[in-house]
């Protein structure tokens, strides 16, 4: 029996971001078919606003600032509301109170990679149903202890670790790092560390990367 080849996608995501659950979807659907390959994948830490206060910001203030008001919010929430559709997710911004900043958020799904890449993209999955779904507050420790705890992770270690700077100097350097690579948009998939697919793209155009990725592996051989 052949070996499946193994193919290492890292995605650069911010569980705040709409788009990135709507490219997680896409990811997982792409994965599914390609069954003669097996996957790595990493979630690495980005914010499209780290100006956000540590304490959150109401919603109705983050939307006003980011799109000048709820009229131009629901424009915007339209668009994704539809798209999402489409794939099985039910966005439900009216439960929103709150945006928040995501650091915690971050460092939690980094110390999840540390126990295994599934328990991980579990947990980023998780996050995502709770601040798009449910409206919970994924910048607070109890909810993100809550969550790791649902997936697997010890939560009194995660709330030992919340309680203590450890790893947040990482997660904005890995920030600033993909910034400096010319990341101005999440979601964005690095495909065999050397082919980026930006944006929540379909799922046929992220097999296509894939294949792409693995034809320049074997032709470099």
């Amino acid at each position: 029996m052949n070996e499946k080849l193994k193919l290492e996608i890292d995605v650069i995501s911010d569980v705040m971001c709409p788009w990135c659950y709507i490219g997680k979807t896409n990811l997982d659907a792409a994965m599914a078919k390609m069954d003669d390959v097996s996957f790595e994948v990493r979630w690495r830490p980005y914010q499209p606003d780290s100006s956000l206060p540590r304490e959150c910001m109401s919603r109705s203030e983050y939307l006003n600032n980011t799109f000048g008001g709820e009229e131009g919010a629901k424009r915007v929430h339209g668009r994704i509301k539809y798209a999402g559709k489409a794939l099985g997710i039910d966005f439900n911004f009216e439960a929103m109170k709150v945006s928040p900043n995501t650091l915690d958020a971050h460092r939690v799904i980094l110390w999840a990679g540390g126990q295994s890449y599934e328990i991980q993209n579990k947990l980023v999955e998780r996050l995502f149903e709770i601040f798009f779904l449910e409206g919970g507050h994924i910048g607070l420790d109890e909810v993100l202890i809550k969550a790791a705890e649902h997936d697997g992770m010890d939560g009194s270690i995660v709330d030992g670790l919340l309680k203590t700077d450890d790893d947040k100097e990482r997660v904005s350097s890995e920030i600033d790092h993909a910034r400096q690579m010319g990341v101005q948009g999440v979601p964005c998939f690095i495909v065999d560390n050397k082919f980026a697919v930006m944006g929540a793209q379909p799922p046929e155009q992220l097999v296509e990367a894939m294949r792409h990725a693995i034809a320049q592996r074997e032709t470099s051989v």
